[in-house]
């Protein structure tokens, strides 16, 4: 019996909804990002529109219908998950090369007449998005059309806007107060000629407010948008969403909460001689169109994307203990593991990851993980963005036997004072000589960027070579970025910085002391197993001379790498005094928070090679 025929046969009939939809409005294509209004990563269930409509549930993708044709445009990290999970719906997986690839749009370029109409709700289109398609479309005679959502046409039980309540971020865990936040954005719309700025990246909102919500899995944000002026701010969001007493705390503070749905008509009546700063990598082309002609434009990247990478110190100290509690858990977690699966009991993916958040949530300060954990066992630890459900997921060991291989798990915590994701990858019962070499290099790769020494100011995407250096010379490579920022207490995705071939090296890419980065080089071997080490690393003074100012990486991730799958003789003398000096670390930090089992685990696993 095919227990996906109902659902399958369900988004036929939704796409066949949208193509009457499509008719009825003359429109030749309909697109569908993965969007909100606010150009969120993860998305409420409201905006999961891609999901609903193509069954694709990966964070990434771009779904275009026609009469004829419905496309599924997703990167490397996907084309396994789309293509399992579209068959039978009548949608093509068409494959790209990266997140940023525009190829979506050269697609209908191509196989769009001249005169056609592509439609895409402006509301969930970037501005950089919608010029794109301008670009590409308006030489080929294809019209873009904005002003409509067909899902919401379609869309019958679409739910409703997000309705928690949003919290203050801790004084003690917030060192830095609202009002002098603003009052750095302010000075840089002054140095910029804007007297009026608008934010909609939520957790740009979220660290300039010093508030918290839980509007979106995984990230503590909420749904708002912020209207900066130079002597007050309106921060629109769902109403009875801020508590009276703080809503009355940030007026007096000179912020106005004003209804979500106000926004727009903010824009609209701003004065005849407003300046507006807008960052058009992240806000929608139709909030933009909302802004009247007379305001004068003033275009850069959002002040606070960039100050909310920068951690203060006080910020660090906060991490590193977030670090250290997680540690903890995780010692906790594998002290379990490793003699479960000694004993054969039962034990799958999911186990996995139920047992780990159980240990991460009796830690102090724990809020939630900060995404869904991936635990993949052999062929499923090669799918970058894997993630076991009940109907899928793969058994590690039961009934006394244990399987061979390796284990994936990449997982991650929101605390009230940092956050955290590491990726370690487990031996279970054999593993190959092959298994091992991979393991290897890409522990290699891993170490090669830890010790790195660069000068302030490197574009952050050019560090990306450094950990691939060791697999590209196995004549190996991999599809994702090398590391991805990391908010404090927010995001665990955060921009402007990456080390990634994907991001363009401008000069908001700037590596600048106290900012946080993953590093997680890998290997994927489809059908086989996957391979990928993640640490997070913070950018500190290195040295200081005649030829400027270096930074170096500080680790922050502690947690024990298992040794038992290097292969010894490819790590150089310099890698294993690395590794060796990183397991004291842990060893030295995390000991005090543990004891029993997960302490004997603990030195055991950092006993040096």
């Amino acid at each position: 019996m095919d227990t996906l025929a109902a659902p399958r046969s369900e988004i036929r009939a939704r796409i066949d909804a949208l193509r009457a939809a499509m008719q009825a409005e003359s429109i030749t294509a309909w697109m569908v990002p993965s969007a909100d209004p606010h150009l969120s990563e993860y998305l409420p269930a409201r905006w999961q529109g891609r999901v609903w409509l193509s069954g694709f549930t990966g964070s990434v993708g771009t779904v275009i219908v026609t009469a004829d044709f419905a496309g599924l445009w997703v990167d490397s990290r996907y084309w396994v998950q789309a293509e399992t999970q579209t068959p039978g719906t009548g949608i093509e997986v068409m494959r790209i090369g990266a997140a940023a690839s525009n190829s979506h749009i050269d697609w209908m370029a191509t196989h769009l007449p001249s005169g056609a109409t592509v439609g895409v709700d402006g509301a969930v289109l970037s501005l950089a998005q919608a010029r794109a398609l301008d670009e590409k479309l308006t030489p080929h005679g294809v019209r873009l059309r904005t002003d409509m959502d067909l899902l919401d046409r379609i869309w019958r039980d679409r739910p409703a806007l997000p309705a928690a309540a949003i919290r203050e971020h801790a004084r003690e865990y917030a060192p830095v107060v609202r009002q002098d936040k603003l009052t750095t954005v302010r000075a840089e719309m002054k140095a910029a000629g804007a007297d009026w700025h608008l934010v909609s990246t939520l957790d740009d909102i979220a660290w300039m407010f010093n508030l918290r919500g839980a509007d979106v899995s995984y990230n503590p944000v909420f749904i708002a948008h912020a209207l900066i002026g130079l002597q007050r701010t309106t921060l629109f969001v769902g109403e009875g969403k801020v508590p009276p007493e703080l809503a009355d705390r940030l007026e007096s503070e000179g912020i106005d909460v004003r209804p979500y749905e106000w926004t727009a008509s903010a824009l609209a009546n701003l004065p005849r001689t407003a300046a507006l700063l807008i960052d058009p990598k992240r806000i929608t082309f139709g909030l933009r169109e909302k802004v009247p002609a007379h305001v004068r434009i003033v275009e850069q990247i959002n002040p606070s994307t960039l100050a909310k990478s920068r951690k203060t110190a006080e910020e660090v100290a906060h991490v590193r203990r977030a670090m250290e509690q997680d540690g903890a858990a995780l010692a906790e977690f594998f002290a379990w593991l490793e003699p479960a699966l000694a004993r054969g009991e039962r034990i799958t993916e999911l186990t996995i990851d139920n047992r780990i958040t159980a240990a991460r949530a009796v830690r102090s300060g724990f809020v939630s993980p900060s995404f869904s954990t991936i635990a993949g066992f052999n062929a499923n630890g090669a799918l970058p963005h894997y993630r076991a459900t009940e109907e899928s997921h793969a058994v590690i060991s039961d009934a006394g036997a244990t399987g061979h291989g390796l284990l994936l798990i990449d997982s991650g915590a929101q605390y009230h004072y940092g956050t955290t994701d590491i990726t370690r990858v487990v031996p279970i019962g054999t593993t190959t000589a092959e298994q091992q070499r991979d393991y290897t290099l890409v522990l290699k790769g891993m170490i090669q960027l830890s010790m790195a020494v660069f000068p302030r100011g490197t574009r952050s995407p050019l560090l990306d070579t450094l950990a691939r250096a060791p697999i590209w010379a196995a004549g190996v490579d991999y599809g994702h970025g090398t590391g991805h920022g990391v908010g404090y207490a927010l995001n665990v995705h955060e921009g402007p910085h990456g080390i990634t071939p994907h991001l363009p090296p401008e000069p908001q890419t700037a590596m600048e002391p106290g900012m946080i980065t993953s590093n997680e080089p890998g290997i994927y071997r489809p059908g086989r197993w996957g391979v990928r080490i993640e640490n997070l690393v913070l950018n500190v003074p290195a040295q200081s001379g005649e030829f400027g100012e270096f930074l170096k990486f500080e680790t922050l991730t502690l947690c024990p790498i298992d040794t038992r799958c290097i292969e010894r003789t490819l790590l150089r003398d310099d890698e294993i005094a690395w590794l060796n000096a990183y397991h004291a670390e842990v060893r030295r930090r995390l000991a005090p928070l543990v004891a029993g089992d997960a302490l004997a685990w603990l030195e055991t696993r950092t006993l040096p090679i």
